[in-house]
Formats: C-alpha cells, structure tokens, sequence
C-alpha cells in the first residue's frame, strides 16, 4: 500500500511556501478589512452626530474620519511583524 502523500509527517516544500504565502495574504486582508471597517464607522458616526446636532458644517465627520483614519494606522503598525 502506498503511502498517504497528504497524512505524512513532513509536508512537501511547495504545498509549505504555499501556505505562508497565503497565510500572509489572509493576514494582510483582514488588516485592510479592519482599518475599512473603523474608518467607515469613524465617518457613519460622525455623519450620524453631524445630522443630530443639525450642524451646517460636517465638524464631527471631519473630527471622528481623522479619529478613525489615526486609530486604524496606529493599529496597522501595532499588527506588523516585529523584525529580529
């Protein structure tokens, strides 16, 4: 019986370089997908303020969109792998 190419112990070097590219590029989508997501919630919020208060000028979207933009850059470089 031959044996099981995918239940060894030693997985071939391909299918490794493979999964480290595509770990990284997962890892580096949700990143995008979170300064997305804090952004777009730093803007709705501050839309949202903006149209409570009845405000002419968009004081708040400008103030929490800048928030957002600077909390999600902060939390990029957190996320970066620290180099030896």
């Amino acid at each position: 019986m031959e044996p099981d190419k995918f239940n060894s112990d030693e997985p071939e070097k391909p299918f490794r370089k493979a999964t480290r590219k595509t770990s990284s590029f997962v890892q580096y989508s949700a990143i995008g997908f979170q300064m997305l997501a804090t952004i777009g919630l730093g803007v709705w919020g501050g839309i949202k303020l903006d149209e409570w208060q009845g405000n002419q000028k968009p004081i708040w979207t400008l103030v929490l969109s800048l928030v957002a933009i600077g909390s999600s850059l902060y939390l990029f470089i957190r996320s970066l792998p620290k180099q030896p």
